[in-house]
């Protein structure tokens, strides 16, 4: 026999308006409407009726009528130009968003997400200078991407690392990079390692081109030789090839620097594979002292890379321009070294 369930309803009480905070703190409709907007031009006693009214009725501002007034969406979009599958994988852009989300808790913005590859940069472009934000953060950027290009001129933007083009327009956060790659060489040295090696990341990313960098500077010091390079894309995948070239050379190789712990994590694999071992025969240090560097044996000496902390200053950063308050261009976070196992 079918038996049917009946669903008891009754009426829902009406969701508070501007009207009812007005009636109950016995004011205007504008004097409520300036008071949740912000404005400082209501008298104290005022405002503090119509605060009183507000908690009262647990009234929560309408947000398009909001956007209509301020111009504003009140929504941020943080901007990864990289196939979604690299995104999830790389606990990097997790922490960024940690690091975005623990400062936008404090203000009325909200936070949504956007891969991009070049498949279509223009979609992207549509959606962003459409008017459905107020501003954007850019991680991961490479030299050749397009889908925030021209976004300068119509929105204020922030960028994890310096852009390689237009540095000096620009506003963006980023760590020290290179004097955490030149640590990482030089606690290798002070190891006794003189044949060092290094799986450098791409050359079109800021991360790539300083941390290279700064482990030329390193052997250039202590005046040693630095012929020993090869290249990945931050992916373990990359970082087991780039170690598999490397000891195809047959050169003498004591130790490496990876400059990221994902390649390193890689490297770690295809060294233990050919039976040697970290860190007798080849000390390796890694660079973001993430979840990879715990995760292999011996655990890994890495550059701590503050990331969640650049997320944070990123977003502080970008809510001071699109409310028109003054910022400084560059935020420069520092490194600092987590001695492990491997190294």
């Amino acid at each position: 026999m079918e038996t049917t369930v009946g669903i008891e309803t009754g009426q829902s009480r009406p969701a508070p308006t501007l009207e009812m905070v007005a009636a109950l703190a016995g004011v205007s409709r504008a004097t409520v409407s300036r008071v949740v907007n912000g404005s400082t031009s209501v008298a104290p006693e005022l405002a503090q009726s119509v605060e009183q009214a507000v908690r009262a009725l647990n009234y929560v501002p309408n947000r398009a009528a909001r956007t209509l007034a301020s111009r504003r969406t009140y929504t941020i979009t943080l901007l990864v130009p990289e196939s979604t599958s690299k995104v999830f994988a790389d606990p990097f852009f997790a922490t960024v968003v940690e690091g975005v989300a623990k400062y936008l808790n404090s203000t009325e913005y909200m936070l949504n997400m956007v891969t991009s590859s070049e498949a279509d940069p223009g979609k992207t472009q549509r959606y962003l200078m459409g008017g459905n934000v107020d501003g954007v953060l850019v991680v991961s950027h490479h030299s050749g991407d397009h889908s925030w290009e021209h976004l300068n001129d119509a929105l204020p933007i922030v960028f994890a690392g310096r852009p390689l083009l237009n540095a000096s327009d620009s506003y963006y956060v980023e760590v020290d990079n290179e004097e955490g790659a030149l640590a990482a060489v030089q606690r290798l040295i002070t190891t006794g390692r003189r044949n060092i090696a290094t799986i450098a990341g791409p050359q079109d990313m800021p991360p790539g081109v300083d941390r290279l960098a700064g482990w030329r500077s390193g052997l250039a010091a202590a005046g040693l030789d630095d012929a020993l390079v090869e290249y990945g894309d931050f992916t373990v995948a990359s970082g087991e090839a780039a170690m598999r070239r490397l000891l195809a050379r047959g050169k003498p190789l004591d130790g490496l620097f990876a400059a990221n712990d994902q390649m390193a994590a890689g490297a770690h694999a295809v060294i233990q594979e050919h039976g040697l071992r970290i860190p007798e025969d080849i000390a390796v240090v890694g660079f973001d002292d993430d979840l990879f560097a715990t995760s292999v044996s011996p655990a890994l000496t890495t550059v701590h890379h503050p990331i969640s902390d650049l997320g944070e200053k990123m977003a502080h950063m970008l809510v001071e321009l699109i409310e028109g308050r003054p910022a400084h261009r560059v935020c420069r976070l520092p490194t600092s070294l987590v001695v492990r196992d491997s190294a």
